[in-house]
């Protein structure tokens, strides 16, 4: 159900890039492209932000919801059994688990959570399969 591009230039204009953002035209400099920008950032005096340790957690009321959409559209038949079990992982990290709302969590939190959600995801055979096919022809694959 996601919209996503076909293009840079479309990406741009559905507000998925700025307008300071860079585009590679040639796929084999992708890398290349990156380092050289991050390179410039360095020599500029590009210095991090500080991490957040005080986002307000949007907790298990909106958790609840989410997991309802998703059981939704699989009753609908709009994502298949696989896709809820993504969704489902998504909104644990959206809300910072299943915690009070309004209950502090920092920025680490939020990517260890997530990093445990995409490594379980990893040990599925129909997220390998997906992965795999998006790698091999840039779509999506409805498994």
């Amino acid at each position: 159900m996601a919209k996503v591009s076909t293009s840079a230039a479309e990406a741009r204009s559905l507000g998925f890039l700025g307008p300071r953002d860079a585009i590679s035209m040639n796929r084999d400099r992708i890398l290349c492209d990156a380092k050289t920008r991050a390179l410039q950032m360095v020599r500029a005096g590009y210095k991090p932000p500080i991490p957040r340790t005080d986002l307000a957690a949007p907790g298990e009321n909106l958790l609840a919801t989410l997991k309802l959409g998703a059981h939704l559209m699989r009753q609908g038949d709009y994502i298949s059994d696989h896709e809820v079990k993504v969704a489902n992982r998504i909104a644990e990290v959206l809300c910072g688990g299943a915690v009070s709302p309004g209950t502090p969590i920092s920025e680490q939190y939020l990517l260890d959570l997530e990093r445990e959600h995409f490594k379980g995801l990893c040990g599925e055979k129909k997220t390998v399969e997906r992965i795999a096919y998006t790698l091999k022809t840039g779509k999506v694959m409805r498994n």
